[in-house]
């Protein structure tokens, strides 16, 4: 209790010039025997400290009110987070699977390309050796001097032969040589 007439002087002198009041606990326990500029200062003080109390009170239920709404917002971003990683993964794999068909598709138009190309060149050699074969065999029977045609005969035979094996080998080889294993 405040009982010492200075003490009290005192505490009104800082009310005076400072703005400055007790609170809490303490106002309720001072004497009511006290002065009216005593009583009257007390009074101040109470409501004051009733004021002061409810500002931090709103302040606390503000803060309170905030950590809530961060939380929330905080467990909507991770969602969020976690959708986003999701849909990364899906595109990721679905890229690759279209890369993946990309390539094969590119495997087999290559493979039908050069099973064309090697259908192609054997059909025409194949075609060659046999005019050629052909208007051998119709010197030979027609009785003409069949030593200039037999040579050419035989040189042709070896040309497309080399070349026939030349384009498989080049087409195989093209084939292996871009095979990634």
């Amino acid at each position: 209790m405040i009982t010492g007439k200075d003490t009290v002087e005192e505490a009104l002198r800082k009310a005076k010039a400072k703005k400055v009041y007790i609170e809490g606990n303490f106002v309720k326990i001072i004497s009511k025997s006290l002065p009216t500029d005593v009583k009257e200062y007390i009074e101040e003080s109470k409501r004051r400290d009733i004021d002061s109390r409810r500002k931090r009170l709103e302040i606390t239920k503000r803060v309170q009110k905030q950590n809530t709404e961060l939380a929330e917002a905080a467990v909507i971003k991770e969602a969020l987070v976690i959708e986003l990683q999701n849909a990364l993964d899906e595109a990721k794999q679905l890229r690759d699977e279209a890369v993946e068909d990309l390539e094969l598709m590119q495997k087999r138009t290559q493979f039908e390309l050069i099973g064309t190309i090697v259908k192609v060149a054997l059909w025409v050699i194949v075609g060659v050796g046999i005019l050629t074969t052909l208007m051998y065999g119709w010197a030979i029977f027609s009785g003409r001097d069949t030593q200039i045609i037999g040579s050419t005969w035989s040189n042709m035979f070896g040309i497309l032969l080399t070349n026939a094996f030349s384009i498989v080998g080049t087409i195989m080889g093209g084939k292996y040589a871009t095979d990634k294993e």
